[in-house]
């Protein structure tokens, strides 16, 4: 079950980004959030605006078309626009757009993966492959946003 909701503004998000795909994705990411974990990521952001966490997935490698192929997961927060981007890290946007808004139990990181796959089963979604994210909120919300029409 999802809601629908549309971002207004761009939101700049500063993070660690890693290239995988979905063959690799169940090695390639839980290290990837691991290293974003080690690397204290979060505290090296000048101009962060909150504590919210954003995994972005972006630069599809079939952009507007699906999601297969390599693509970009960038984990990160979001900054103030024209934030220096410290070394090692990179500079993403997320555009405004409407999204459905898949809500994960609070803090089940463990239920992510699995919610992933229920939102790729989804027929009745007309997905842009654009830019996707995943929320995760200090008091332990957890949801999925997926671009759509």
């Amino acid at each position: 079950m999802h809601t629908t909701e549309a971002t207004a503004n761009t939101l700049h998000i500063v993070g660690l980004e890693l290239r995988t795909d979905n063959q690799q994705a169940a090695q390639t990411i839980p290290a990837h959030w691991a290293r974003f974990q080690a690397e204290q990521v979060l505290a090296r952001l000048n101009g962060r605006l909150d504590d919210v966490v954003h995994a972005v997935y972006t630069h599809f490698a079939h952009p507007g078309q699906d999601n297969l192929g390599t693509y970009s997961l960038i984990i990160g927060a979001q900054v103030a626009e024209g934030s220096a981007v410290p070394a090692g890290l990179v500079h993403t946007t997320i555009a405004p757009q409407r999204r459905a808004v898949f809500p994960v139990a609070n803090g089940r990181f463990d239920l992510v993966g699995e919610a992933w796959q229920r939102i790729w089963a989804t027929t009745d979604l007309d997905k842009t492959y654009l830019c996707d994210f995943e929320r995760y909120q200090p008091n332990g919300q957890i949801d999925i946003l997926v671009g759509i029409r």
